[in-house]
């Protein structure tokens, strides 16, 4: 691969292959741009617990095992994990059973910063040197790392008691093709995201999202212990029209579109190679999850419904326009930067991203009172 420098671009490149979180831990990475992520996943313990207690307890003379999908590389895989092993730890010994070893598998895609994530994990968890060996916490599970799209097969047949994934299913295996294509009344002419576009666009992007839950059910349903249960968080949206995206609609398609434009006015980049950039997510409605589920027919649905995230900006000044707008900007690097570098290179990935923080940052009390998130809540077991 060529040194990333000015709009070098990388091209041909299979979304599987390069899409991740922003790794490392600089100021628009993943790591220190995940606090929303935690806020929302912590307000959903209760649903977690939930399913938790409706899993079986397998026989202590085999491992318990439990996968985080799409787990990226923050401190919030870890975090979830140590809440489910706790959780099922206490169930065991209130049964007066014996305990199983326990094992974790973190599971995302190979484009993962796995190095960070692992250098989080207990007892090395630290920030500096220092920190890792003076820690004198435990891990009271064996860990492992698993490369790989969650749209296909990760693990043998029935292997796995809980299956997680937070914030990960809005993710689509691919931009559509159509949506790619001249040629086709769904090309999305002029836009980077379906919020607003056309609605036989936005049709494509559900298709296409419909499609890669049902291979992750399929996928799931062979892998699951009889008895096991999977918890699942994705992006979600109040309304039906698909076209009106929501939270993600104002994520990606109001300040983060108009950056794009400005790129393109300002002669820094064509029209085409804006057009040419679609960011490949999918926040559902109920109606079109519950119709997967309901189709591959594998799973009951224990609870199905959406929940009320919150804003995704957290902040330590609401009156300061300027930290409001670089929170937006770092918000969307962390989950779209590397798209972004890849595509247009690093130089104008700079530009881009200062333009949509002073755009926010023009916005801010309007940003903070409107950009809310709603999710999609699934707890599945095996039918």
């Amino acid at each position: 691969m060529a040194p990333m420098g000015d709009n070098v671009v990388v091209s041909n490149m299979k979304l599987e292959r390069m899409l991740s979180m922003k790794g490392g831990k600089g100021e628009a990475s993943y790591v220190n741009n995940s606090q929303a992520q935690a806020q929302h996943a912590r307000s959903m313990l209760h649903l977690l617990r939930e399913t938790l207690d409706g899993v079986r307890l397998s026989s202590p003379d085999f491992p318990f095992v439990v996968a985080d999908l799409g787990c990226s590389c923050g401190s919030n895989t870890i975090y979830m994990v140590d809440v489910i092993i706790k959780h099922m730890t206490k169930r065991y010994e209130a049964e007066g059973l014996d305990l199983p070893e326990f094992s974790a598998f973190f599971s995302d895609l190979p484009s993962n910063d796995f190095n960070t994530l692992f250098q989080l994990l207990p007892p090395y968890g630290g920030v500096s040197m220092e920190e890792c060996l003076a820690s004198d916490s435990h891990r009271s599970y064996f860990a492992a790392g698993v490369p790989g799209s969650f749209y296909r097969r990760l693990f043998p047949a029935k292997s796995v008691d809980v299956f997680y994934s937070a914030f990960s299913l809005h993710w689509l295996s691919q931009v559509p093709d159509i949506v790619l294509d001249k040629r086709s009344t769904a090309y999305n002419k002029g836009r980077i995201f379906i919020h607003g576009a056309k609605e036989s666009t936005a049709n494509a992007y559900k298709k296409q999202f419909q499609g890669d839950l049902a291979g992750f059910l399929r996928s799931r349903s062979k892998e699951m212990k009889t008895g096991g249960s999977m918890f699942l968080v994705c992006l979600g949206r109040t309304c039906s029209d698909p076209t009106d995206q929501g939270g993600a609609g104002l994520l990606f398609g109001t300040h983060f579109q108009d950056a794009w434009d400005d790129l393109v006015q300002e002669g820094l980049i064509t029209t085409e190679k804006r057009d040419d950039f679609n960011i490949p997510v999918y926040a559902p409605s109920l109606e079109d999850f519950k119709e997967v589920v309901e189709a591959d027919g594998s799973f009951i649905k224990n609870k199905l419904e959406v929940f009320r995230g919150g804003s995704p900006l957290v902040v330590n000044h609401p009156d300061d326009a300027a930290e409001i707008g670089l929170a937006l900007a770092n918000s969307c690097r962390s989950i779209s930067g590397v798209l972004v570098d890849a595509h247009i290179g690093d130089w104008l990935s700079d530009e881009l991203f200062s333009r949509v923080a002073s755009r926010a940052a023009s916005q801010a009390k309007e940003l903070l009172e409107q950009l809310q998130f709603f999710h999609i809540v699934a707890s599945l077991s095996l039918a």
